[in-house]
């Protein structure tokens, strides 16, 4: 519920506050004085587009602020708190929009984006004036009003038909990806066998690349390698290429060594380690030219072996160039393409299946649809009827409303039991519209293009006061009184009064038929020193809402005749208002 709104500087208003109360709140002045600003703050609460027009000439900036009482688990205080906006001490918004024409908004006590206070107001508050009637103009909400009317049962069909729409849809789009990609994955198939099969014919392993790289440069060059081990073996340990006269291998020398320190190592412990560490560089020397033996006559200089190695990494160069850097990387591209070739190969078997389970779908969502179809249309001939005994009393009372459900006719669409093919829509088989024929004898049109601005706020009204959804807490009516007036209007003020047993109600009026039935009456006032204009905002109660009453009705408030009148409607009406 908004418990207050201050408004600063937007239009002729300098500076406004209000303390709005539960139930039926009024908001009266005379004309010009600004009562359409209060609503034009409103909507800037709940996230309107801004305009610099609207900032009062000579500020900088207008600001709206609004207070909220709201509880925690209530949609709009989880939205604020995911936003980093707090509720603890009451839900605070506000909107500043400058002279420049930029606006700010404040959620909670954080900035945020606009489009999180326009989240937020759409759980607080439904607006419906001559320039704001969503619901009606938008086609998609008269399905909604209908299936929040439906209730358990309506409900009840459309998860039945929602559940079935989601499997029929998701069966629909595979089969269609895979009979349309026909030739594509037949292209795609041959490619894949074909890359494997040339896989397959190199059989690459896992490191052979390193493998290989390492023989070529072993075999490419034998000799050199052959004639180095040679050289180094003989050094240490003879041998006929390293025999000449004075040559001696270092295995000789360190042999040679070892025995002219032996006898002596004994008499000193630091000769004794250098003797030990003698025949460790002996031994090591030793093994050191077995294993260049050893390897030089293991070093394979076959020219054949070769060509062979040089054309194997050839052909495994060719398939990582194609396939990976790796033979690792080959081998897994080579998994994966298996994978999807045997994936292909299947898809005929697929889209059989698929074919059959589509058709059972089909089936299934055509009974599920019509079953929808038949409860909004049972709960449209009974919200019809209903709305049209509200208008009776909104003087509208040779309007006639029809909730037209029928279906869109569609060549891709699913077949109904007699044969015709219907668009199915996530949300059913069917297009919902209210229809209105304002007068007697008038054919049912839509009704945003059936009503005038302030026919479509009566409208609205009733459908409010029949649905009684409880979805938001406060509802805001301006101009739902166009064109009413005697007895029509007392008949209004009661269908207000009756909306606002269950929800906080604000409605701009220019009837004290109307007034007569508030809980809370604010009074737009406006004043000029003769060069600003500029208007306040003040609650009124007893005699002064006596005399706002009388000028409303007879424009004057000096008259004992409108006096006594205003009088008698607030004694009739404002406590009936508070004792049902």
């Amino acid at each position: 519920m908004l418990t207050r709104i201050r408004i600063q500087r937007l239009g002729v208003i300098e500076d406004a506050e209000l303390e709005l109360s539960p139930g039926l709140n009024v908001i009266t002045g005379e004309t010009g004085a600004g009562k359409t600003m209060v609503v034009s703050g409103l909507g800037l609460l709940l996230g309107a587009r801004a305009d610099s027009t609207m900032v009062r000439s000579g500020a900088t900036a207008a600001v709206v602020e609004g207070e909220v009482d709201v509880p925690p688990d209530h949609p709009a205080a989880q939205r604020v708190e995911a936003a980093g906006g707090e509720i603890e001490d009451g839900l605070i918004l506000v909107r500043t929009v400058s002279a420049e024409g930029r606006s700010r908004a404040h959620v909670g006590g954080r900035t945020a984006p606009v489009g999180v206070l326009t989240e937020v107001g759409e759980h607080l508050m439904a607006v419906h004036g001559q320039a704001d009637q969503w619901r009606l103009r938008a086609p998609e909400q008269h399905r909604v009003l209908l299936d929040a009317f439906g209730g358990a049962k309506l409900a009840k069909a459309l998860g039945a038909y929602t559940n079935t729409h989601r499997a029929w849809t998701a069966a629909r789009e595979e089969l269609h990806r895979l009979s349309t990609a026909g030739a594509e994955r037949t292209l795609r198939a041959d490619l894949l066998r074909t890359a494997l099969e040339e896989i397959e014919a190199v059989d690459p392993q896992e490191g052979e690349e390193d493998e290989l790289l390492v023989e070529e440069q072993r075999l490419a060059h034998g000799d050199g390698l052959r004639q180095a081990a040679d050289t180094v073996h003989g050094v240490l340990s003879g041998g006929d290429d390293a025999v000449v006269d004075d040559f001696r291998p270092v295995v000789e020398q360190l042999a040679s060594a070892r025995q002219a320190l032996a006898p002596v190592a004994e008499h000193d412990p630091a000769l004794a380690d250098l003797s030990k560490r003698l025949d460790e560089l002996s031994y090591l020397t030793s093994d050191l030219a077995g294993e260049l033996a050893a390897y030089s006559s293991g070093i394979d200089v076959d020219p054949s072996r070769l060509g062979w190695v040089q054309e194997r990494r050839s052909a495994l160069t060719a398939l990582l160039r194609k396939y990976g850097e790796s033979t690792s990387a080959v081998l897994a591209w080579s998994g994966q393409a298996a994978a999807e070739v045997a994936e292909l190969d299947g898809s005929d078997d697929r889209i059989a299946e698929l074919t059959v389970e589509l058709a059972r779908l089909s089936q299934e969502l055509v009974t599920t649809g019509t079953a929808l179809t038949g409860a909004r249309q049972a709960a449209a001939k009974t919200l019809g009827t209903r709305v049209e005994d509200e208008l009776a009393h909104l003087a509208m009372g040779g309007a006639r409303v029809q909730i037209a459900v029928r279906h869109k006719p569609d060549d891709e669409g699913v077949e109904l039991a007699d044969g015709e093919r219907v668009r199915a829509w996530s949300h059913g088989l069917d297009e919902v519209e209210i229809m209105l024929a304002a007068n007697a004898g008038a054919p049912p049109r839509t009704v945003s293009k059936a009503a005038s601005g302030g026919e479509l706020s009566r409208v609205m009204l009733a459908l409010e006061v029949v649905t009684a959804q409880g979805d938001v807490p406060t509802y805001v009516f301006d101009e739902v009184d166009a064109g009413v007036g005697g007895a029509a209007a007392l008949d209004l003020g009661a269908r207000l009064a009756a909306l606002a047993r269950n929800a906080q109600v604000i409605v701009v009026t220019h009837l004290g038929q109307v007034a007569a039935f508030a809980d809370s009456h604010h009074v737009v006032l406006k004043s000029s020193d003769g060069a600003i204009t500029a208007s306040d905002v003040r609650s009124v109660t007893g005699e002064d809402r006596v005399a706002e009453i009388a000028r409303m009705i007879g424009g004057v408030t000096d008259s004992r005749a409108a006096l006594d009148h205003a009088r008698e409607l607030v004694e009739e009406h404002a406590p009936s208002r508070l004792s049902n």
